[in-house]
């Protein structure tokens, strides 16, 4: 089994904002914003409409549409879609590599973003300042959020039109050659009990980022060096830890020892 450490949500170029650590620990990975035909004021979460935590956390940005993908959180549409089922999209060269890397069923996305936590004060939410005695509290991470084990990879456009709630399903991809939605399996292989895709809270065993160094320099995990890796990757860090450097959105992992181990212990 391969692992896809797929990088979603909020970054610098998109969004310009980390995705929230809720005071509760939820996970709520922003998507991107993009003329997708949904509104953040349209999205909610537990009462609290994205438009308006996205104004209190970015008030100088204005936000209007977005292209939410992986549609992977159930029940936040405030007009919710009947037969909704969970998917990933992915098209040109990001499905290209995923492709050429031979993803395939019964692989495993680990979805991952950045995102730092957030508080109340006054009735509006607001980033925590870091603070030196825990490096997880106001700092800017990588955090595992979500996963899928691939089910079903879909490229026939008259199906991925039946998901016509899904931003692939839009007339500007739909009949693009590399256009592709990934349905999740019923339930993981590895953990029989647990659905085949889901949403994860904050844990730090779930945090990528190494403690002292900026969100993009990992834990020097063994099964995650470049000789396990798709492609050319080459580790970039400056000492210690693990830095894939340059614009991407997919790591391909291949299996070695404590991979699967790994990234069961992080869904469970």
């Amino acid at each position: 089994m391969k692992v896809i450490l797929s990088r979603k949500g909020f970054d610098s170029a998109n969004g310009g904002c980390p995705s929230p650590i809720m005071p509760d620990n939820t996970l709520l990975s922003l998507p991107i914003p993009a003329d997708d035909g949904v509104a953040y004021e349209e999205l909610s979460f537990r009462g609290i409409n994205y438009a308006d935590l996205l104004s209190q956390l970015n008030p100088r940005r204005q936000y209007v549409n977005c292209h939410l993908d992986p549609d992977i959180r159930e029940s936040i549409r405030l007009n919710s879609i009947a037969n909704w089922k969970p998917a990933f999209g992915q098209i040109g060269s990001a499905q290209g590599l995923l492709s050429n890397a031979k993803v395939d069923i019964g692989d495993l996305f680990l979805f991952f973003g950045w995102f730092r936590q957030v508080e109340q004060s006054g009735g509006k939410y607001r980033y925590v300042r870091k603070t030196p005695a825990d490096f997880c509290r106001g700092s800017d991470l990588h955090v595992i959020y979500g996963y899928m084990q691939i089910g079903d990879i879909i490229t026939d456009p008259t199906v991925i039109e039946s998901y016509y709630w899904h931003p692939h399903s839009s007339n500007d991809r739909l009949y693009n050659t590399s256009n592709t939605l990934y349905i999740p399996s019923d339930s993981l292989s590895f953990l029989p009990d647990r659905k085949g895709y889901g949403v994860l809270a904050f844990r730090k065993d779930r945090v990528l980022t190494m403690e002292g160094q900026n969100r993009g320099t990992w834990n020097n995990l063994s099964f995650l060096r470049p000789e396990h890796i798709y492609g050319n990757k080459k580790n970039s860090a400056n000492g210690s830890g693990l830095y894939y450097s340059g614009i991407w959105q997919e790591l391909v992992v291949f299996e070695s020892d404590g991979l699967i181990e790994w990234a069961k212990s992080i869904i469970e």
